[in-house]
C-alpha cells in the first residue's frame, strides 16, 4: 500500500481534522482483516437474556434477539447502531440454543427460524421461513452519527444523509419515498453507512427478493431493507452479513471484494487473458459502435492512423455488419471486433424488426418466458417475448439454436462478443410448461451459456451485475448511476433522438442537454464513488453505457474523462465518418493518455480512494501497491498545482505524473 493510506480506522479520524479533511481508505486493513480466521475460532461470543455478543473484525457486534436490532462496540469504544429493531416486530422469540459460532433461535408468530454467528470477521444474521410473508429488517440509517450512505447505483454513490437533493422524491431525483430491487436495481449485492471515524457494510447474498427502501425522516435520509419469502421464488432464505469499516465512502465494496474472494467468486483478469489471449487487448482499449463509414476497413484505418493502439469495436445487429475486409483491418490494428446479440427476444419471423429476433422452428413462441397466468413475458420495447433461458438450455444439447447463432454471428472472424441483458439484473420466474424456472434459476441459465461464450471469444453483457463478474471480460453500463429520470428522457424521441437515419441513429449521435436534477443524480462528481471498480477492478473492464456516448452529453464531457481517468475505466463513443473526422482527432489524444496507465493497473485492484478537499472537488485513486495513482480536479481553483478541470496521473516508473486537461486535449 502507498504511505497515504493510513494504517488504522482512528487514523482516518484524525486525518478529518486536518485542513484539507483529507478521508483516506484502509483498505488494506479490509483486505487482511476480513482474510484471517481469528473470529471464527475465537469464542462463540456470550448471550445473556436477549443480548447476544459476537466477535467481529474490529470490535464486537451485540444482536438482541427479542427484536433483531444490531448493535456494535468498537475497539476504541464507540458504540454503533447498525440496524434498528425489525419493523413491524416479530413476535416472542423461541428460547436461544447456542451454537459452534453463535446461536439460533425463533420467531414462532412469523416462522422464521434464525442463525448469527461471527464469519470471518463479520456478524452473519440467516434468516429462514416455513412460509411465504416478509420481513423489514435491517433498520440501517438510524446512528445519530450516520453522515452519509453508499449505494452502488453504477458505478457507485456517496450521498451525505442529510444532503437536501437526496432528501427529495424520485421526481426531484431524489432517493426518499423510493424503492430498489437489490437483485434488478444495485450492481452490487450491498449498501453502507459512514458514521464519522467508523462505518457498516452490509452485504446480502440473497439478493433476489431483497429490496431497499429510503426516507427522509427529519432531513435524514436512512435505508431499510426487506425481503419476500416465497417458497415459489426459492427466496424462504434470507442472509444480511455486517462489517465493521473505517468510513470510508469504498469500504462497503471493499468488503464485498474480499467476501468474493473468500467464496471463490472473484474472477480475475490475468486469468481471463491466460486462458484467452485476446482478453489482453481490453487493456488500453477505448469502446466504440461503428456506423456508416467507422465499421469499414477504411475507417478502420484512419482511427489506426489517427494514432489510437487499442479499441473495442462493436457493430449492431442490422443490415450492414462489418464484413470479413473491415474486421481483417481491425485484427491487424491491434483492435478487437464484436457483435451486438441477444438471447433474450423472439418474435414472429414473418414480422420481426430485428434479426437477432428471429429463430428457427418453433423457438418462437414455444420458448416464451410465461407468466403464471400462461401469458407470455412480453418483450422489451413491447416487442414479441423475452425468451426463457432454460428453455435454450433443455434445448441446446441437441438443436444448438444457441452455438448455431454465435458461429453464424462470428463467421466475419469478429473475436469478441457483446451478449445484451444477460448480465443485467432482470431475471424472470418462468411457468412455462417444460422450462419452468425460478429467478436464480434463470440466472444459473445465463451464466452457462456465458460461460462457454468465454473460452473463445472475448465476452461483454450489458450493466453486468457482481454475479456475472467471472464469466465476463467486460461491460457496457455499470459505469453509470442510472437514475430513472433516464428512461424517461430516453422516450422523449423528439429531444432524445430515433433510431434514423440507418447510418447515424439520432438516439446515439444527437447531443443531449441533461436536465439539472438528472446531471446532479447521476454526475455531480462529490456524489460519485467507486465502490464498482472497488469490488471489481481486475476481474473485469467496465464503462458506461453504449446509448451515453462520450459526445452524447456535452456538458458532462470533461466530468466523465475524469472520472474515467481516475477509474481507470475506458470512454466509450458512437463513431460514424463525420464523427470520425471532426472528434477523431481527440478521441486519439484521449486514448494516448489512457492507453499506458490502463495497460499497466487494467489488472491491478482499486487499494485507495481519497477525497484531498473538503468540498469533494479534488479525488485521489491508487492501483495496486503503488502501480498507479491518479488525482482528478472537479473544480475550478488549481489545487496543489493541479488546474482545475485537469487529471495527474503517475505509474509508479515514472518520474514525473502525467497531465491530462480533456476540455483541451493534445496529441
Amino acid at each position: 500500500m502507498t504511505s497515504d493510506v493510513p494504517k488504522s480506522p482512528q487514523d482516518t479520524g484524525r486525518s478529518r481534522t486536518t485542513a484539507t479533511r483529507v478521508l483516506a481508505a484502509s483498505l488494506a486493513l479490509t483486505a487482511t482483516t476480513f482474510g484471517v480466521a481469528g473470529c471464527d475460532s475465537a469464542a462463540a461470543g456470550t448471550l445473556e437474556g436477549s443480548r447476544l455478543e459476537l466477535p467481529v473484525a474490529g470490535g464486537t457486534a451485540v444482536v438482541d434477539t427479542a427484536s433483531l436490532a444490531v448493535n456494535a462496540r468498537t475497539a476504541s469504544g464507540r458504540e454503533l447502531v447498525l440496524s434498528g429493531p425489525a419493523g413491524g416486530g416479530l413476535g416472542k422469540p423461541g428460547p436461544v440454543t447456542r451454537t459452534g459460532d453463535g446461536a439460533s433461535w425463533s420467531y414462532p408468530a412469523k416462522g422464521l427460524k434464525v442463525t448469527a454467528g461471527s464469519e470471518r470477521g463479520r456478524l452473519r444474521i440467516k434468516l429462514r421461513a416455513d412460509r411465504d410473508g416478509s420481513v423489514s429488517w435491517p433498520v440501517t440509517g438510524t446512528d445519530r452519527a450516520a453522515s452519509a450512505l453508499q449505494l452502488p447505483r453504477g458505478e457507485g454513490l456517496d450521498v451525505p444523509v442529510r444532503d437536501a437533493f437526496w432528501n427529495g422524491g424520485e421526481e426531484k431525483g431524489g432517493l426518499a419515498g423510493s424503492t430498489v430491487d437489490m437483485g434488478e436495481g444495485l450492481s452490487l449485492p450491498l449498501w453502507g453507512y459512514s458514521m464519522g471515524r467508523a462505518g457498516v457494510s452490509y452485504l446480502s447474498p440473497t439478493d433476489i427478493g431483497t429490496s431497499l427502501r429510503f426516507a427522509s425522516t427529519g432531513g435524514r435520509l436512512h435505508a431499510t431493507a426487506a425481503h419476500a419469502f416465497d417458497a415459489g421464488e426459492g427466496t424462504r432464505d434470507y442472509e444480511v452479513s455486517f462489517a465493521l469499516t473505517d468510513g470510508n465512502p469504498v469500504a462497503p465494496a471493499a468488503d464485498y471484494r474480499s467476501y468474493l474472494s473468500q467464496h471463490g467468486q472473484l474472477g480475475s483478469l490475468r486469468k481471463k487473458i491466460r486462458q484467452n489471449p485476446a482478453n489482453g487487448k481490453l487493456l488500453g482499449a477505448f469502446h466504440a459502435y461503428g456506423w456508416g463509414e467507422a465499421r469499414t476497413a477504411a475507417g478502420v484505418d484512419k482511427l489506426k492512423r489517427l494514432g489510437v493502439d487499442r479499441m473495442w469495436l462493436g457493430y449492431d445487429a442490422g443490415p450492414n455488419p462489418m464484413n470479413a475486409a473491415a474486421v481483417r483491418a481491425a485484427k491487424k490494428a491491434g483492435y478487437l471486433v464484436g457483435p451486438y446479440d441477444t438471447f433474450a427476444n423472439g418474435q414472429d419471423p414473418k414480422k420481426a424488426d430485428s434479426p437477432t429476433s428471429v429463430w428457427p422452428g418453433r423457438v418462437y413462441p414455444d420458448f416464451c418466458i410465461r407468466k403464471a397466468d400462461g401469458t407470455p413475458e412480453t418483450g422489451f420495447g413491447n416487442r414479441g417475448c423475452y425468451l426463457s433461458s432454460r428453455a435454450f438450455e433443455k434445448a441446446e444439447p441437441g438443436k444448438h439454436y444457441l452455438a448455431d447463432r454465435t458461429r453464424k454471428m462470428v463467421a466475419n472472424g469478429a473475436d469478441s462478443y457483446f451478449l445484451d441483458v444477460d448480465a443485467t439484473g432482470e431475471a424472470f420466474r418462468d411457468h412455462g410448461k417444460g422450462h419452468e424456472m425460478t429467478k436464480a434459476g434463470d440466472r444459473e441459465m445465463r451464466l452457462a451459456r456465458m460461460q462457454r461464450l468465454s473460452k473463445n471469444l472475448v465476452l461483454g453483457s450489458e450493466s453486468a451485475q457482481a454475479w456475472a463478474n467471472q464469466v465476463l471480460a467486460y461491460n457496457h453500463g455499470s459505469g453509470t448511476p442510472v437514475a430513472d429520470g433516464l428512461w424517461k428522457l430516453q422516450r422523449d424521441k423528439k429531444t432524445w433522438g430515433g433510431w434514423a437515419p440507418g447510418n447515424a441513429p439520432k438516439i446515439f449521435f444527437k447531443p443531449v442537454k441533461l436536465p439539472a436534477e438528472l446531471a446532479t443524480a447521476m454526475y455531480d462528481p462529490k456524489y460519485r464513488v467507486p465502490l464498482y471498480e472497488t469490488a471489481l477492478h481486475g476481474s473485469l473492464v467496465n464503462t458506461e453505457r453504449w446509448e451515453l456516448s462520450y459526445e452524447k452529453l456535452p456538458d458532462q464531457k470533461t466530468t466523465r474523462a475524469l472520472l474515467a481517468m481516475l477509474y481507470n475505466t475506458p470512454l466509450n463513443y458512437a463513431l460514424d465518418g463525420p464523427t470520425l473526422d471532426k472528434k477523431g482527432p481527440e478521441l486519439a489524444a484521449l486514448q494516448k493518455y489512457f492507453s499506458p496507465l490502463h495497460r499497466a493497473a487494467g489488472t491491478e485492484q482499486l487499494t485507495s480512494f481519497r477525497w484531498l478537499t473538503g468540498d469533494r472537488s479534488v479525488q485521489r485513486t491508487v492501483f495496486g501497491d503503488g502501480t498507479l495513482t491518479v488525482t482528478a480536479n472537479f473544480g475550478s481553483r488549481a489545487h496543489d498545482g493541479l488546474p482545475g478541470g485537469c487529471v495527474d496521473a503517475k505509474l509508479r516508473t515514472d518520474q514525473q505524473p502525467r497531465r491530462l486537461c480533456p476540455a483541451q486535449p493534445t496529441g
